[in-house]
């Protein structure tokens, strides 16, 4: 642990020699690691007005935004911006077929027209700390099983000490490089969110599943929100008497333009990168993902076929459809680039000289020389299991009838165990499940279900298939199985749920629906729960494996994997070449929207009025210099999923547009980051304030923005 602990101090001397496009830098080692190089690209900014815990800095401008995007303050009060697909599902709930926000957009015309979102947070950070020194200090005073209580009781401390100097903040300790780094990291939520606006669907999904992870993109993915808090700026539950929140930092937003070669810094929230994962892990992912694939394309089917026939349905699993689509789609991307870019051989020839380093000191090859080896056979160890939970989780288990009668059970045992008598616990079960009908749809739901036993019955080995069904899983008639499920239980609406256990109490639980869920769950959880010590195992060797990586290249800047916390990509504009003869140039314009117009295609349909405004040329300050309107433009910054919505900066901090894609060519970015053709996608800022102001017609949010041109 020495020789790593060390390992900050190599890179520092060494900051410039990685190339500028690639990293997810952690932002308290940005001054050490990057800064010199920042500045040689470009930036106008010192380390110190980028992350700063002691007064304002961009880093308070950018949030978390929900459970998995990144939004950026804009204005003095509150106003954030996120993508369209970040917002999608608090525009999804507050739909109605008569209010459809998804279909026909939504702006606020002011402060009280702008709608609460229920359940909604953004989270800001307040700072980041090394605690790796303390956690190893803890451990070396201890042996056995004692280290590790002395660790986790250390972990306590400085958790329960943050506390205590941040009143109404959260702490929280996260690992970096497998475990062999630890930061304390305090953040403040607000929970009073509320929509402010944004554009139909046709425009933030502008090319919808078959435009995902493609360029040329025209897609205006953006919504706007407004922060609350109560009258003292502090984080407070949504009242009529909470006032906009006032930010530490708003960013400037500037309507310049990008230009090719420009500096770009995108700051965000990236959520999982695997980049020191071994071959044998990689060809276990590529496996997993064919079951994901091969199952949600059986399900995306059935539910695409009930959304396109009834506007009630698309509205109730629009966000559903979209959140499945968008991991099924980038799979498939994946397995593609792993061939093309030989991924997994680059992978191996990459440990082949690891193993060489290692073999030629003793001390080295005791210490690392059996990682590789033990993260394949624990690989081999789990694979059976972990591909049998893969293959129930992504399809039996999707059915939302069972979940809907096991989360009922789940609730009901919390609240037992929380105190509750029966009665009230009971009560508290069923108040937290009925929200979730609204968005659902039981004739749905039936075919989803008929469809996928038969799927996981094609593929599950007889042993893995549910017992304790009201008819054998092997021989059974599934559409009439399915059918007597559905017309027999009380799970398949509120209106069902409640007078059910309003007459019969804790009897509900005799609901088909929740024998049929424990059967399946069995077949989930049962494979998962086992081989627990080969996953303890797994864990160990590659924390090991990630160790020795960091020693072998010392000297040389790195950045461990995305773990959904704040980090730095800095860059620059640029388009690429994806194959011969095919050039991608840096932007695109309203002209292509225009010309992938099609009416009878749901995923390329054009408002009438983004129609006028685009024939009169009616763009205002926004146009580009030869009078088109931009819509979106490419970078090299480095980022993956978490990073949607996340602000791209030019050198003075200044905001000009939103990341929400990747290319279809680097879907193996996750695992390996490919200079010449990994690209974020971006929405231009002058494209956002063009539909806010000439197709929204809400021209008074503008006035509490700073937007500059020079």
């Amino acid at each position: 642990m020495k020789k790593f602990l060390c390992f900050f101090t190599a890179l520092a001397v060494f900051a410039g020699s990685l190339r500028a496009d690639e990293g997810m830098w952690m932002l308290p080692l940005i001054k050490k690691m990057n800064g010199k190089d920042m500045k040689e690209l470009g930036c106008k900014l010192s380390p110190k007005q980028i992350y700063s815990i002691n007064g304002s800095s961009l880093k308070d401008a950018i949030v978390q935004f929900g459970g998995g995007c990144t939004g950026e303050i804009i204005s003095k009060d509150g106003l954030l911006v996120t993508n369209h697909h970040c917002g999608y599902r608090n525009i999804q709930q507050l739909s109605s077929v008569e209010h459809d926000y998804l279909k026909d957009g939504y702006w606020a015309m002011n402060r009280s027209e702008e709608l609460p979102c229920e359940g909604l947070t953004v989270t800001f950070l307040e700072y980041m700390q090394d605690v790796t020194p303390v956690l190893v200090k803890a451990a070396r005073n201890a042996t056995g099983e004692a280290k590790k209580e002395a660790v986790e009781n250390a972990k306590a401390k400085l958790i329960e000490d943050a506390k205590k100097h941040n009143p109404q903040c959260s702490a929280e300790i996260e690992t970096f490089y497998d475990d062999n780094v630890s930061y304390l990291i305090v953040y403040k939520t607000y929970k009073d969110i509320r929509f402010v606006g944004a554009p139909p669907s046709s425009i933030g999904k502008f090319g919808a599943d078959t435009d995902n992870w493609m360029w040329p993109r025209h897609t205006g993915d953006f919504s706007m929100f407004r922060i609350y808090a109560d009258k003292k700026n502090n984080p407070a539950e949504y009242s009529k008497d909470n006032v906009p929140y006032t930010p530490k930092k708003a960013l400037k937003i500037s309507i310049k333009g990008v230009e090719k070669g420009d500096y770009t810094m995108i700051m965000g929230y990236p959520g999982s990168t695997t980049r020191f994962q071994t071959s044998p892990e990689l060809k276990f992912q590529i496996e997993q993902n064919d079951i994901r694939i091969a199952a949600r394309t059986v399900r995306q089917d059935v539910l695409l076929e009930d959304m396109l026939a009834d506007p009630q349905v698309k509205i109730q699993y629009a966000s559903k459809y979209a959140g499945s689509s968008n991991g099924w789609k980038k799979w498939q991307g994946m397995k593609l680039a792993f061939d093309k870019l030989d991924i997994i051989g680059r992978a191996e020839k990459e440990e082949e000289a690891f193993t060489k380093w290692v073999r030629s000191d003793k001390r080295r090859q005791n210490r690392y020389g059996s990682s590789i080896q033990q993260i394949e056979d624990c690989i081999n160890a789990i694979r059976k299991d972990q591909l049998d939970f893969t293959l129930a989780y992504e399809s039996i288990y999707r059915i939302e009838l069972t979940s809907f009668a096991g989360s009922l059970k789940a609730q009901f045992t919390k609240a037992l165990k929380e105190g509750s008598d029966t009665t009230a616990a009971l009560d508290k079960a069923l108040k937290a499940l009925l929200p979730a009908y609204k968005d659902y749809s039981a004739g749905t739901d039936r075919k989803v279900a008929k469809a996928m036993i038969e799927f996981y019955r094609e593929r599950a080995s007889e042993s893995n298939y549910p017992k304790n069904l009201s008819e054998d899983f092997a021989t059974m008639d599934i559409c009439g199985f399915v059918d007597r499920l559905f017309e027999e239980s009380a799970f398949t609406s509120a209106q069902k749920l409640e007078e059910a256990v309003r007459n019969n109490g804790t009897e509900v639980f005799e609901d088909p629906a929740l024998k049929t869920f424990e059967s399946i769950s069995a077949e989930v959880f049962g494979p998962y729960g086992r081989d627990m010590k080969a996953k303890e195992q797994l864990a160990k060797a590659r924390k090991t494996y990630t160790a020795g990586l960091l020693e072998w290249r010392s000297g040389e800047p790195s950045y461990p994997d995305a773990n959904f916390t704040m980090r730095l990509t800095y860059g620059t504009v640029k388009g690429y070449s994806p194959k011969d003869a095919v050039i991608y140039r840096h932007y695109t314009t309203l002209d292509g929207v225009m010309e992938k117009e099609d009416p009878d295609n749901w995923e390329f349909v054009v408002p009438e009025k983004l129609k006028e405004l685009w024939k009169n040329k009616d763009f205002g300050r926004y146009a580009m210099e030869d009078g088109r309107m931009p819509v979106a433009f490419l970078s090299n910054n480095d980022i993956t999923g978490g990073n949607s919505g996340s602000p791209v900066l030019n050198a003075e901090g200044e905001l000009i547009g939103l990341a929400f894609d990747g290319n279809w060519e680097s879907m193996s970015s996750d695992v390996m980051f490919e200079p010449a053709l990994q690209r974020c996608i971006n929405v231009d800022i002058r494209y956002v304030l063009f539909i806010v102001e000439k197709f929204g017609g809400a021209k008074w949010l503008l006035k509490e923005m700073k937007i500059v041109k020079k």
